[in-house]
């Protein structure tokens, strides 16, 4: 340890007497408390040590979170979301609410331009996360694509919402498809960013129990695991992308990461035994489809063999026959752009989502 390292520390551990340990009071008290914040947490390079609990409760949402109670299973759950309102500074409002809905491994906050760039055009933009996500409750439920749209939905009659436009990344395409036949009367437009699912991962992946993936995800704890896994969403890593690899390192920390766990586990079974792929024909909404072209995402990625592994996840074939079955659709390819165009090509991103939204 150097000298600079150990005087940083020391500093640290001084200004955590006086302001106290909580890094939310810490982040909100100056420069001096970002800098406890930055030194309790980091151990070596790349590794977290400051725990986070299983709802994110200290890691900061671009928006105001509220909370929705629901009741899932006989359980009491709360739905965080945020909800905001058109920019009236830079757009006049428009009659449109888009909803947003998250990927398996992310949350709510991962949309943040997304949100900032509906807004300033005058868009009602609401986020939730979903039941088993982000700061939502996390319980032992037989997770559905069915109980997620109807959650979501009973949002939308919460927030007087009768219709919106329906745009889901990843895991969020899969339930933004559900969400979509299971109230086409709701759905203005429906937007499919790299959507997982565009094949049924049955065929080739093979069957897990609840159990083993539970375990897997119990000794998933390591950053560098993480983040290499993350890596293989983006073409290029850049170094705003570590927050995601900070957060689910640091909840592996806390005492509440079994029941974490067991969320996770429980939502890639949801993933794995409920196919959506074979109800494409059967949707009513007008349907953007973006996929970024370098993406070769897919679930079991480590249960099956490398032969099998460069078959699954080729996005732009899949995006081109999913385009094929699913009626009055458009689909926008973006080149050298993997798994999460909003993040990678926000730009371009933005300006298919805003064409089609008008």
């Amino acid at each position: 340890m150097t000298m600079e390292t150990m005087k940083k520390i020391l500093l640290g551990l001084s200004l955590i007497s006086v302001l106290g340990a909580c890094p939310v009071q810490a982040q909100n008290t100056g420069t001096a408390a970002k800098l406890v914040y930055a030194t309790i947490t980091k151990t070596e390079p790349g590794e977290y040590k400051l725990p986070l609990g299983s709802a994110m409760e200290d890691f900061a949402y671009p928006f105001p979170v509220q909370f929705l109670p629901l009741t899932n299973e006989g359980q009491p759950v709360r739905m965080a979301y945020m909800d905001v309102q058109y920019d009236f500074v830079k757009a006049p409002p428009r009659s449109g609410t888009i909803v947003l809905m998250h990927g398996k491994n992310f949350y709510g906050s991962y949309w943040e331009r997304t949100i900032r760039s509906l807004a300033a055009q005058g868009y009602r933009v609401i986020v939730p996360d979903q039941i088993g996500f982000g700061k939502s409750s996390k319980p032992e439920i037989a997770y559905s694509f069915d109980l997620l749209a109807a959650n979501t939905a009973a949002l939308l009659d919460a927030l007087d919402v009768k219709k919106a436009t329906i745009v889901g990344h990843s895991m969020g395409g899969m339930l933004a498809v559900r969400f979509a036949r299971n109230y086409p009367d709701r759905t203005e437009k429906l937007v499919l960013e790299n959507p997982i699912g565009l094949e049924d991962y049955r065929f080739k992946v093979p069957v897990q129990t609840t159990q083993q993936v539970y375990e897997s995800e119990l000794k998933n704890t390591r950053a560098l695991n993480h983040r290499n896994f993350l890596k293989t969403y983006f073409v290029e890593w850049k170094p705003e992308y570590e927050k995601f690899v900070e957060v689910r390192s640091r909840v592996a920390l806390g005492g509440e990461y079994p029941r974490w766990a067991k969320a996770a586990a429980l939502t890639y079974q949801m993933i794995y035994q409920q196919p959506v792929r074979h109800e494409f024909g059967l949707i009513q909404t007008p349907t953007l489809l973006v996929i970024g072209q370098e993406d070769r995402t897919t679930l079991g990625r480590g249960a099956v063999t490398p032969e099998v592994l460069k078959t699954l996840g080729q996005y732009p074939r899949l995006g081109k026959e999913a385009a094929r079955d699913i009626p009055n659709s458009k689909l926008v390819e973006i080149k050298n752009v993997g798994h999460i165009p909003h993040l990678e090509a926000a730009d371009i991103f933005h300006k298919a989502l805003l064409d089609f939204l008008r």
